[in-house]
């Protein structure tokens, strides 16, 4: 079963990279439209992470934690085997884009990939048994997305009519290498400290172009085409900790924290301002180059990014509840040197969760396996031109185990199904510019196998 799933994830993974788009013109300015950072478990209770820990029906976590690397600490080798896990996941969102100063409306479908990536334990049982855990993880994250396409129309007295459309594509991906620690306290409560860094290659593009006709009926003008072209990369540096608090009859308390430093990104421009014609199949046929330069060496400054959180799992674990808050410095956004219409941004996240079953038991029927998430999140966005863009998101999601309770407890191995939702608006309280609803729907495969089992048959 794990095989087949393996091979249907990463059937998808090739579909849906081509099948990606995007289409908001907020996307034009800094890095691009944000792409949520977060688990798909995570999205459904309003995208709570930095001290949140999922922990399945073995003990050892179901998913994992994409904001904080010290979550990587919690990974346990069980059972003379360990559990590596596969996890990928992506986002169907429907765009509803209007301007809050004519009454034109556009909307819009996108399918995009959100995450792939593997974890596992690299703890001996002897650093078990003392007290100590060890875990490593790696994968693909996308961090923003720039795709849009505009046309406008406008009447100029001395020339006519000026048809312009404006284009562009690319974003930011990073390829990370992680790893976290975990010591556990001794005495009475047991208390876990976990501390976790994560580090690799930050890389991208941003391809934009401007196409300007001039409509005249007595004088033909040659058509303009202005293109920007840039490519850009780097090394990122994220690190957090969280600390899990063992109250005896209340539960646990744990806090978390991380920080992702600035980065400064090498980049590399290509500039073109041509005049061109259109053929027979709308394809462009270069005229005359008016300027053309290529190689321009510059820099992408990305600004920190930190966040705080907690979350309260009570005694039974059937109840998870927890807030997170981060700020992103992006006033220092800079690329080549120049600034855009970008503003310090801060997000409040709520969440809570619901899980039925015990943990560890095997006598229940399926639907006391699933688990229930809901939440919201709130704060201003990192794009300001005019008034600020208030960000208001509600979401809620589901997970369902795709084998047997039993299965999972005598094999070890399992795969979930994490699905969520999020329904809202940016730029509710714009008084010139776009606004727009977005619902989202996420969906993901956390796949568990064993690996490095003793086996006594062959």
């Amino acid at each position: 079963m794990l095989k087949k799933s393996l091979l249907v994830v990463l059937t998808t993974v090739v579909g849906f990279i081509s099948e990606a788009q995007e289409n908001s013109p907020y996307s034009r300015y800094g890095i691009g439209d944000l792409v949520p950072n977060q688990h798909i478990a995570n999205r459904g209770m309003g995208g709570i992470s930095i001290a949140y820990s999922d922990y399945g029906l073995i003990g050892s976590p179901l998913n994992i934690n994409l904001v904080n690397p010290a979550f990587l600490g919690s990974l346990t080798n069980t059972r003379n085997f360990s559990n590596t896990i596969y996890d990928f996941g992506a986002e169907l969102d429907f765009r509803t884009i209007k301007s809050s100063t004519t009454a034109d409306k556009y909307a819009s479908r996108n399918l995009s990939p959100s995450y792939l990536q593997i974890a596992f334990p690299v703890s001996t049982k002897k650093m078990e048994k003392n007290g100590l855990g060890w875990g490593v993880a790696f994968g693909l994250t996308p961090i923003s997305r720039i795709n849009y396409k505009i046309e406008s129309f406008r009447r100029d007295p001395a020339v006519d009519s000026i048809n312009s459309l404006y284009e562009g594509t690319g974003g930011i991906s990073q390829f990370n290498l992680s790893t976290g620690f975990r010591k556990t306290g001794k005495g009475k409560y047991k208390n876990d400290f976990l501390i976790g860094v994560s580090s690799g290659l930050t890389f991208g593009n941003k391809d934009i172009s401007t196409k300007t006709a001039i409509l005249n009926d007595s004088v033909q003008f040659s058509k303009s085409d202005y293109q920007l072209n840039s490519r850009f990369r780097g090394v990122f540096v994220k690190t957090g900790f969280q600390y899990a608090m063992n109250l005896k009859r209340l539960g646990v308390l744990r806090l978390g924290a991380y920080v992702n430093l600035e980065q400064q990104l090498t980049a590399k421009q290509n500039i073109i301002n041509q005049t061109f014609d259109f053929d027979y199949s709308g394809g462009v046929i270069k005229i005359d180059s008016i300027y053309s330069v290529s190689e321009i060496k510059g820099t992408m400054v990305l600004p920190m990014r930190y966040g705080f959180g907690f979350t309260y799992q009570t005694k039974n674990k059937k109840w998870l509840i927890g807030s997170d808050f981060e700020q992103t410095q992006f006033t220092k956004y800079r690329y080549y040197d120049a600034s855009d219409f970008t503003a310090d941004m801060w997000t409040l996240r709520v969440g809570l969760e619901y899980y039925p079953s015990k943990v560890g038991a095997t006598n229940k029927r399926y639907v006391e396996y699933l688990k229930y998430r809901a939440g919201f999140y709130i704060g201003p966005d990192y794009i300001k031109i005019n008034d600020t863009r208030n960000n208001l998101v509600f979401t809620g999601g589901l997970s369902m185990p795709l084998t047997t309770p039993r299965s999972i407890q005598t094999r070890g191995e399992y795969v979930t199904l994490n699905t969520s939702f999020e329904i809202g608006s940016r730029g509710a309280n714009v008084n010139s510019g776009v606004k727009e609803n977005i619902t989202r729907f996420n969906f993901g495969i956390a796949m568990n196998a064993r690996w490095f089992q003793k086996r006594s048959y062959d």
